[in-house]
């Protein structure tokens, strides 16, 4: 691409009044000034990236920003899920101030979802709140945790429990740093490709299993089509219910049981993405105990999932009560009630629902998949 050519991309936009935002899709963005040249002018920007990431892709990201920043910062924090806590946190803090930023600062996040969850966090928290870019490097974090305005560390007790509701100016998908991404990160981030069908498009769905080989192989042409349609349905999500008082908790399918599973054997244990796929396949049992859907298909959804390279099989979090740790677990994630737990199911195909299940079922499905 020339340097003074328009990316060219395909944008999906997030519909929120004064705070809408768009994705931009495409090759060759990361590294090109034209990307970020409608963002606010400031003093200073301060890129956070990680140890795994920058090596690869901050010195193009930092000289891009250089045409429109007199001063860029890089900060480089450890990789992994154990470190999305309040001293990593510290560290985004630690930067700003160091370097006398101030409330125009634009911060840019470059990684997956730990990075882009902390450095939203980070930057709805500084000085009441200072812009953020979101310049996700995962296949997950560019088709969920990127888009949507929820940031979040973890606690001991709990994934994602302290956080803010704030949106970045703007989401830039680049297609070419997906080649770097290893198979199991891959598997992970197709995860969440696959949720948006049983909750939104079947029509999708059929896509994805005809599709499956070509996103595997990262295939351009496919990689764009699922990354553009799954931020199109969770961007419809959001624009309706942006502080999930409603309708965005189906975003949630798999995440009750996933979290459980990530908390329970320790973070990054399990990929995020790893916990959703194994999340998804014992939502559609209880959905079939429940009698929202058939057992066809929940096993063509336990295909789809093993083929993609995820687990679909819990862990044993307990050899004593199994299925009471893990109802422990859910207990506590952010989506309960009043202690009462709240899972997303199947509502028959493409069509999600948040509902409540008696524990002595919900130990049947744990029983039933876990290995």
């Amino acid at each position: 691409m020339k340097e003074n050519s328009s990316p060219a991309a395909a944008q999906v936009q997030i519909h929120l009044a004064e705070r809408s935002y768009p994705i931009v899709i495409g090759s060759q963005l990361l590294g090109n000034a034209l990307t970020y040249q409608h963002l606010p002018p400031a003093a200073c920007a301060l890129v956070v990236s990680n140890t795994t990431v920058a090596p690869l892709y901050a010195t193009q990201l930092t000289q891009a920003l250089k045409a429109r920043y007199a001063k860029v910062v890089l900060l480089t924090l450890p990789d992994g899920e154990v470190y999305k806590d309040w001293p990593t946190l510290q560290l985004i803090f630690d930067a700003l101030l160091q370097n006398g930023c101030d409330r125009k600062t634009v911060l840019f996040a470059l990684g997956g979802g730990v990075v882009g969850d902390m450095t939203g966090f980070a930057a709805a928290s500084y000085m009441r709140g200072v812009p953020f870019v979101q310049v996700p490097t995962t296949l997950l974090a560019q088709v969920d945790s990127s888009v949507g305005g929820k940031t979040a560390i973890n606690h001991p007790l709990g994934k994602n429990m302290i956080g803010a509701f704030y949106q970045p100016l703007l989401v830039v998908c680049d297609l070419d740093v997906l080649a770097t991404l290893p198979p199991r990160e891959l598997s992970a981030g197709l995860a969440e490709i696959i949720k948006y069908g049983p909750i939104a498009d079947m029509a999708f769905l059929d896509w994805i299993e005809t599709n499956l080989d070509a996103l595997l192989a990262k295939e351009p042409r496919a990689m764009a089509h699922a990354i553009q349609r799954s931020c199109e349905i969770k961007a419809w999500v959001v624009g309706q219910d942006e502080r999930e008082s409603g309708l965005r908790a189906i975003l949630n399918f798999g995440q009750t049981f996933g979290h459980a599973i990530e908390s329970g054997l320790g973070y990054g244990e399990w990929l995020h993405g790893e916990g959703v796929g194994c999340g998804m396949v014992m939502a559609a049992h209880l959905s079939q105990r429940l009698g929202l859907v058939d057992m066809p298909f929940v096993e063509r959804l336990t295909r789809l999932v093993r083929r993609a390279g995820l687990p679909v099989k819990g862990p044993v979090l307990s050899t004593t009560d199994n299925a009471g740790r893990y109802l422990d677990l859910m207990r506590i994630d952010k989506k309960s009630e009043a202690g009462e737990i709240r899972f997303v199911l199947i509502d028959g195909p493409g069509k999600a629902a948040v509902r409540t299940a008696p524990d002595a079922l919900v130990r049947e499905v744990i029983d039933a998949c876990c290995a």
